[in-house]
């Protein structure tokens, strides 16, 4: 792995790993533990104070262990698909027990809940399987859609969300919250309180104001003065303890540190040729290869969508705690995947950092990748489809760096 720069992703690595610890040792005491996906409301459980474990940060961590084929093998041995949605499927092998020397920090602690989105026919079925199982219950919330596409909904959604998302999006989670909040309360003896999650939603305010300043700052900068190697763990372990004062802490340190690489002129690559959109999830067990494209070609990944979804997708500000949480998440999935919602926040993302060529990772399951990379080469900005799974090793394949450079050398850099 190529060395940190930061000092923030060095430090949050270091957070996460003592924070799992203590996990692990509350759920072996009888305590209660959440497992979430990733864009499901943990401010409910942070407010609560009850633990929680997000289902796709787990499997990032099989996959950058190199241990997510044999968490694959344990499910297909089960009669589970090991094909599909394996991002969101790896978590579940730990309930048939993988070895030691197979499974990553000690283990995953058997969950006592687990929530999610009802999104697709697969992801369900995937928490069907965590439910059915002795001690665990699933709660699962809809995914509703609205016919009103809003325009440029990253300007709306900090104070006018009602308009952005729908009023009857927002009542159908709104609902499903106050549900969710009387069965944790009835289940694990923690009184939910308004109060305290006013005061984590005003953290994770916080937090994102400081994520948008540094997206700007990057965006703005050239050449660039991070790898989004840093950018990641920087950002995405202080998300998944969002609402707590460390994290917001955290986000201030990245932002502070990437400011002073900026004055001093610092860059990840002195002679960047070329600035690169990465669009999709990490690609989790290769992290390096972002790097290679520094060393070999002057491109620099300048750009994921862990950074610019904390700065445009969470700042949510209002009066009613419960309906402002729902506003974060009833459309979560639609500014990430559903055209136009996504297909216009990633043009827009891409002229803001003024990026060379987008590298666009597009696994089975699409997500309307198709209309996004059709709005990308309307705009002028050339796109190559990487086909494989961001955790599944066996979809990438020894060809795919080698025709990607071809790509890069024939679209980019010669232009």
């Amino acid at each position: 792995m190529a060395e940190k720069l930061l000092a923030s992703a060095t430090e949050a690595t270091r957070y996460q790993r003592e924070w799992f610890q203590g996990l692990r040792e509350s759920a072996a005491a009888g305590g209660p533990l959440a497992l979430v996906n990733a864009d499901a409301p943990q401010e409910i459980f942070r407010a609560m104070g009850i633990p929680y474990v997000v289902n796709q940060w787990w499997a990032s961590v099989v996959a950058a262990k190199r241990m997510a084929p044999h968490n694959l093998e344990l499910l297909r041995e089960r009669g589970y698909p090991d094909h599909t949605e394996q991002y969101s499927s790896i978590s579940l092998a730990s309930l048939f027990g993988p070895e030691p020397h197979h499974t990553p920090w000690g283990g995953l602690p058997r969950p006592t809940i687990v929530l999610a989105e009802t999104v697709g026919d697969g992801g369900r079925k995937i928490f069907d399987v965590w439910g059915s199982q002795p001690g665990i219950t699933y709660y699962a919330l809809e995914s509703a859609a609205e016919n009103t596409v809003p325009v440029n909904w990253w300007e709306l959604m900090p104070h006018d969300w009602e308009k952005a998302v729908g009023t009857a999006r927002l009542d159908l989670m709104v609902a499903e919250l106050e549900n969710l909040v009387r069965y944790l309360e009835t289940t694990t003896g923690q009184v939910f309180s308004e109060r305290a999650l006013r005061r984590v939603l005003d953290l994770v305010n916080e937090q994102a104001e400081w994520n948008r300043r540094t997206r700007d700052l990057i965006a703005r900068t050239t050449p660039s003065p991070l790898a989004v190697t840093d950018s990641i763990p920087s950002v995405m372990i202080p998300q998944w303890h969002r609402g707590t004062e460390w994290a917001r802490d955290a986000a201030r340190l990245f932002y502070e540190e990437v400011e002073a690489r900026v004055q001093a002129g610092a860059a990840v690559c002195e002679n960047e040729r070329a600035r690169l959109m990465w669009i999709g999830r990490g690609l989790w067990y290769d992290m390096d290869f972002y790097r290679r494209f520094e060393q070999r070609h002057g491109a620099v990944f300048v750009w994921s969508m862990y950074l610019a979804i904390a700065a445009d997708g969470y700042p949510r500000y209002g009066d009613d705690p419960l309906r402002t949480l729902a506003a974060r998440f009833a459309s979560f999935h639609d500014q990430l995947y559903m055209p136009p919602w996504s297909s216009e926040w990633y043009v827009k993302e891409a002229k803001l950092h003024r990026v060379d060529g987008v590298v666009h990772l597009v696994s089975d399951d699409a997500r309307g990748s198709y209309f996004t990379n059709r709005a990308l080469r309307a705009a002028g900005i050339p796109v190559y489809e990487l086909h494989a799974d961001n955790v599944d090793t066996r979809s990438y394949q020894d060809s795919t760096e080698r025709a990607l450079e071809d790509w890069l050398e024939r679209e980019v850099l010669r232009r």
